[in-house]
């Protein structure tokens, strides 16, 4: 793949990564899209570090659009705390424990790929809290946000210029969860649906 080809999909992915939270934001501010704060804290600190690793390895302009999805969501939990779910359970405190342990134990190693596959199961676990709210509340999220995730990830993939474990694993796993996470939220919405 030519330099000018990885670049132009490194820029189609970032503008993909900000398109995709501007109807969410959105959402959020009209108070229809209700964000979980654990999630998107959960989601916002280990994508930083998945960036900084990237750049480490050489991931270039496929690694953009993991710091602009960290700064992204960093903002929506900050959102989220003033606009989002205030109903915490016991269960949305574990997912953030088993979130701050995965990332206490990245910082006891020096190695990028166990930053990544440490960061990539705290972003993973970080689903439970949203998906446990959306299970009775669907329509309290932003489907497209999630299907277009799944395609920024895909085009940060094969914008990467160093594909190896370390570059790797955090998009695929994203591009998976993104696009797994939609397909529910439209399965809960069209059940609901049903039943009204």
């Amino acid at each position: 793949m030519t330099a000018m080809f990885a670049t132009t999909l490194g820029v189609l992915a970032g503008v993909l990564a900000i398109a995709q939270y501007g109807p969410y934001i959105g959402d959020i501010l009209k108070g229809k899209t209700r964000p979980h704060a654990f999630s998107w804290f959960v989601w916002g600190l280990p994508t930083g570090v998945v960036f900084a690793a990237q750049l480490v390895e050489g991931g270039g302009v496929g690694a953009w659009v993991t710091g602009i999805t960290a700064l992204m969501c960093t903002g929506i939990f900050v959102l989220a705390l003033f606009k989002g779910e205030r109903h915490f359970l016991v269960f949305d405190w574990v997912c953030l424990a088993l979130c701050a342990i995965a990332l206490v134990l990245w910082t006891l190693t020096r190695d990028p790929l166990g930053a990544v596959v440490l960061s990539t199961a705290a972003d993973l676990i970080g689903f439970g809290p949203t998906v446990r709210k959306s299970w009775s509340r669907p329509q309290e999220e932003t489907l497209n946000t999630y299907t277009i995730s799944g395609f920024k990830w895909s085009l940060s993939i094969a914008a990467l210029a160093v594909l190896d474990p370390t570059t790797l694993i955090y998009p695929i796993a994203m591009v998976i969860a993104n696009w797994s996470f939609a397909v529910f939220l439209a399965h809960r919405r069209s059940r609901r649906a049903a039943v009204l």
